[in-house]
């Protein structure tokens, strides 16, 4: 995760979950993150079965130059994009996957800006693909930010993001020492070839 905000939101979402799948809507608290809400957003169900805004930071707003409160989230994306980013949700919500992605931004004049997009799972009424909460920041921030909207967003590379608390158990092995012998910091076994 190369920004801040990501990095910070990512730590308190996971501090919420505690050993969940994902933390419930009302275990996110604004007033705790707020050094990240310029570039976060939730995003809900909305009566299409897609995911629109319910909220949106300032600065994910100053991006597109317009307040993005009930747009739908993929429509901020190229339509060469659109399948990805359903499958990315579908991803994130369905099987309570954080993502971390590489998102370009395309103005109008052929400029483009690198942003950072991380999206999380939450828990609502027992779902966990009806509510997402994100991050869209650019790396860095531009200077015309707010004077010059975004006109599409295409999507790069992503991963899928665990928690770093909880590494993956390696199963344990039996010793190789009943069936074979140990000789010089090599386990022989009897059998094989005979000559």
């Amino acid at each position: 995760m190369k920004h801040t905000s990501t990095r910070d939101l990512y730590r308190y979402w996971n501090e919420r979950r505690g050993r969940r799948l994902a933390p419930e809507r009302a275990d996110i608290d604004p007033t705790a993150i707020p050094r990240v809400l310029a570039d976060t957003f939730l995003l809900g169900v909305g009566p299409d079965a897609n995911l629109a805004f319910r909220l949106a930071g300032t600065r994910v707003c100053a991006l597109f130059c317009r307040e993005l409160k009930g747009e739908l989230f993929v429509d901020l994306f190229g339509r060469r994009s659109h399948d990805s980013i359903h499958d990315l949700i579908g991803v994130v919500g369905d099987e309570a996957v954080p993502t971390v992605a590489g998102v370009t931004g395309h103005l109008d004049e052929g400029d483009s800006i690198d942003l950072e997009l991380l999206l999380l799972p939450l828990r609502h009424r027992g779902r966990t693909d009806a509510r997402l909460l994100g991050v869209l920041a650019p790396i860095p921030t531009p200077a015309w930010i707010g004077a010059m909207p975004i006109a599409a967003l295409t999507l790069g590379t992503l991963r899928h993001i665990g928690s770093f608390e909880d590494p993956p158990r390696l199963p344990i092995l039996p010793s190789a020492m009943p069936a074979g012998r140990l000789r010089h910091g090599l386990v022989v076994y009897d059998g094989g070839r005979t000559t």
